[in-house]
């Protein structure tokens, strides 16, 4: 039993020493944003899909790119656009030939859906029909088309980006389908240093070279032992009070009484424990703490939490329920 518990530690730190190395990786090429990228790593290891949402040139699609490129996995980046069709991400039939016989036949080509990495670049800019073409893949981890069921690849994520600020000509994410994504992260502006830094580097002649560093069996694996990362009977107490107290039905908050629409649903929770052990394994630790639930509340809680429109006149948003949750819990 000793013997297997030193063997899963040495695999655990083997691991966790590559994540390391994967931010440095990443830092080759992305200047600051160590919290958005720590929060798209607790996304691969807690298998789930992110939400990134940032005004222009903040580097969102450069980072999920490098990121992808530090990993062995396939990549597949998607313009979404006013006129974009679900047979343009999910694929479509096409009719073959057979040489042989002369037969003609329906054969699927496979759209960019079947990839491992998916940047949904700009989601929020398609229309409905074409965001829902999104939603089994998300949840279910496969495609159905013409009555026939296509499994995805695993480890499987979809990254995808929104400017908040361009109203015209988009479209905003249904809650449901905001809800298939286990964190909505959002990007601030640089700091005066890291911004010297950006404008110093990319606007010479160096290039940075990304290497690879982590495979889909690893990732596969840290996904595995993320699940068995502990966690008290307390903390998941902790959790269910959080999330329970989002909702003006179940909450004891008059804050949350007054300025909340809808609170968060069951897999709010879920998100939340599964963040939480990402986030211990993460820093090489084999057990969760409080402070891991309470950074990880405000990506998982975000977009899951709605204000209703006195909140908003009162530019009241999720995070500013979410502290006065913690603070009083």
């Amino acid at each position: 039993m000793e013997k297997h518990l030193v063997e899963i530690a040495q695999e655990v730190q083997t691991l966790t020493q590559k994540l390391t190395d994967l931010k440095a990786e990443i830092g080759k090429v992305i200047v600051g944003q160590e919290e958005t990228i720590e929060h798209l790593l607790i996304t691969f290891l807690a298998g789930g899909h992110a939400l990134l949402e940032g005004v222009p040139g903040l580097a969102k699609t450069l980072m999920i790119r490098t990121l992808a490129q530090s990993i062995d996995l396939n990549f597949k980046r998607i313009q979404f656009t006013p006129d974009l069709m679900p047979s343009d991400i999910i694929g479509t039939e096409i009719l073959e030939e057979d040489h042989t016989t002369g037969k003609k036949f329906f054969e699927f080509n496979k759209g960019p859906i079947f990839a491992n990495i998916i940047l949904a670049d700009e989601i929020n800019r398609t229309p409905p029909k074409t965001q829902a073409a999104l939603l089994e893949a998300m949840q279910e981890f496969e495609v159905t088309y013409s009555g026939k069921t296509y499994k995805l690849d695993r480890p499987f994520f979809i990254l995808a980006t929104q400017n908040p600020i361009e109203q015209s000509g988009t479209f905003p994410l249904p809650e449901a389908q905001q809800d298939r994504f286990l964190l909505y992260i959002k990007i601030g502006y640089p700091t005066a240093s890291e911004e010297s830094h950006i404008l110093r580097n990319t606007t010479g002649s160096k290039k940075e070279s990304v290497q690879k560093i982590l495979n889909g069996d690893e990732i596969i694996r840290l996904q595995e032992l993320v699940r068995e990362v502990p966690i008290s009977d307390e903390l998941i107490d902790y959790v269910s009070t959080i999330v329970r107290a989002t909702r003006p039905e179940t909450t004891t908050h008059d804050y949350v009484k007054e300025w909340v629409g809808w609170g968060a649903g069951p897999r709010a929770g879920q998100a939340m424990i599964l963040t939480a052990k990402a986030r211990a394994l993460q820093q090489g630790r084999l057990s969760v703490t409080l402070e891991d639930v309470k950074h990880m509340a405000y990506p998982v809680l975000r977009h899951r939490i709605l204000v209703n429109f006195k909140a908003e006149a009162n530019a009241i948003s999720p995070d500013d329920v979410t502290t006065e949750i913690l603070k009083k819990q």
